[in-house]
């Protein structure tokens, strides 16, 4: 009888170990997710901040510069696009971050388009409402970089996480997948020209 229980006992151990290796692991991942999702928010909401101080930026601009049309009007495009594309924070594939990331690019562009030319217009740049619009708008690009790189390193420790034996193994049973990067914008590697 005594020797039916040893192994019995030794399987009991075992099953025990893997359960709550098992469950731990899950319960990592499930935190780590809530991770990115929290810092996801972060970014997010850092765009829309973005994105509610163009219309008042425009607007400031369009009674001083009322010719410069074209330009006003690709930031309001630009705007409505970046606005107008959300991504499931469940759905964090690179390729749907590359898709984010190009609308909040042609959004960062065209505010630089606008930002160019108000340097013809001297009563504008002296125009109190703008220098606050433009101080607000600098802030929020700081704080967009500060929530991405915030992102980005939830994801780093949830990735590698993920990689490591024997979560590995774990992750694959629970249909856990590894997340995107925000990546640097094409052509970020190039210094600006800047002529005068």
């Amino acid at each position: 009888m005594k020797k039916f229980l040893i192994p019995i006992a030794i399987i009991a151990v075992v099953g025990i170990f893997l359960y709550t290796k098992a469950v731990g692991t899950y319960n990592q991942f499930v935190q780590a997710e809530e991770q990115i999702n929290g810092q996801w928010a972060e970014v997010q909401t850092q765009y829309q901040r973005r994105a509610d101080l163009i219309p008042n930026l425009v607007n400031t601009v369009k009674g001083y510069a009322e010719f410069e049309q074209e330009t006003l009007t690709g930031v309001v495009e630009a705007r409505a696009k970046a606005t107008g594309m959300t991504i499931d924070p469940t759905n964090l594939t690179p390729e749907k971050l590359a898709e984010f990331q190009q609308a909040q690019d042609q959004l960062s562009g065209a505010l630089s388009r606008l930002l160019v030319t108000v340097e013809k217009y001297p009563d504008l740049k002296a125009n109190q409402n703008f220098l606050e619009l433009q101080a607000q708008l600098e802030g929020t690009e700081n704080r967009i970089s500060v929530a991405r790189r915030n992102f980005n390193e939830s994801v780093q420790a949830y990735n590698s996480n993920l990689r490591t034996f024997p979560n590995n193994i774990f992750a694959g049973w629970y249909n856990f997948e590894a997340k995107g990067y925000f990546q640097a914008s094409e052509g970020a590697e190039n210094a600006p020209t800047v002529q005068f």
